[in-house]
């Protein structure tokens, strides 16, 4: 979520907040507005600062899952429209797992949050999310006809770091892992029995493949083969269905960290922009062109500051004229889906 300035005291606000650090005032998050408000406490609930009409409640998971949602009044649920999501989880007396689970809940709110703006709500009676911890369980993170499960240790940085420098990811975060799983559930939603299946397949490849046969030939092969070319990442070349994910899974970064920069003003001259624009030309059948190319300016900037304080590049990523052509595809798809 873009940063907004708290309705008090114009400070500015992030979508964690629970509390505006100026003016001390409370905050919560209206899903069904996708806003971050002050509120303020009366009879049973509080209502918004600004004197907009409404009243509502904390949901249940307020501590437990550092929950900052509100709930309607009117509503009688207990849990907000993202924890209601959640159907598994730590028991209260897994200590252990419980600052893993706050994290995780963190993560998701960011993503429901980002969908609701692009028009893609999840659909509660389709998808639920299982937030296990591995300790003494083997937990495979994944997706699952709607059910999404994430091994709950992703949240330990050093835990997720092994990981990530044993699999030679360049990324590897809470986010990113719910971003790539919540693609595979709008795959289906998204071009299955759509208009949209014969592009998929001479761009992605044939879903129809043994999707056991692939997970077995990724695992057992040495990684020798050069994808930089045609995949956005290692684990893409796996199967079309992980092709598919991995890419919408970036779509979501790319919109995501171009709207926060728009929503703080943060905009580069040159000779980012020039870079950016060197580094992909637009062409006319490609919608997304031009979203790419500020990406591409921007992370050419950032990835240069991050080195000046010695730190490896915030975003280490190739954009390859075929991996622009597969996130060109879930461009049109999510833009057709919002239409219709």
């Amino acid at each position: 979520m873009q940063p907004s300035p708290c309705s008090v005291c114009q400070q500015l606000l992030f979508f964690d907040n629970s509390t505006c650090l100026r003016c001390g005032s409370r905050l919560g998050y209206l899903p069904a507005e996708g806003q971050l408000v002050a509120v303020r406490t009366v009879t049973d609930g509080v209502e918004r600062a600004d004197g907009t009409p409404g009243r509502y409640r904390a949901c249940a998971n307020q501590l437990v899952a550092r929950c900052n949602w509100l709930i309607p009044e009117d509503d009688p649920a207990a849990l907000c429209a993202s924890c209601r999501l959640t159907s598994v989880r730590p028991h209260d007396s897994e200590i252990d797992s419980l600052e893993a689970f706050a994290d995780a809940e963190a993560a998701k709110r960011r993503l429901l949050h980002q969908l609701r703006a692009l028009g893609l709500p999840v659909d509660a009676e389709h998808v639920s999310f299982e937030l296990l911890s591995s300790r003494g369980q083997n937990v495979i993170t994944g997706h699952d006809s709607g059910v999404i499960t994430l091994d709950l240790s992703e949240s330990d940085d050093a835990h997720r770091e092994f990981v990530r420098q044993q699999l030679g990811e360049p990324y590897r975060t809470v986010l990113g892992h719910l971003r790539h799983e919540i693609g595979h559930y709008y795959w289906a939603r998204l071009i299955l029995d759509t208009d949209h299946l014969d592009a998929f397949r001479n761009l992605f490849g044939d879903e129809r493949e043994s999707y056991e046969a692939a997970l077995d030939r990724h695992y057992s092969t040495v990684a020798d083969v050069d994808w930089s070319g045609t995949h956005v990442s290692q684990y893409a070349t796996m199967h079309p269905w992980e092709d598919w994910a991995e890419t919408f899974a970036h779509y979501l970064h790319i919109d995501a960290g171009l709207a926060t920069a728009a929503s703080i003003g943060l905009a580069v001259g040159e000779p980012a922009r020039t870079a950016g624009q060197a580094a992909w030309t637009t062409r006319e059948h490609i919608e997304i062109g031009p979203m790419v190319q500020s990406w591409l300016g921007l992370t050419i900037a950032l990835n240069a500051m991050a080195r000046s304080i010695g730190e490896s590049d915030l975003y280490p990523f190739v954009l390859s004229p075929v991996v622009v052509e597969k996130l060109n595809f879930v461009h049109r798809a999510i833009a057709a889906a919002v239409r219709s």
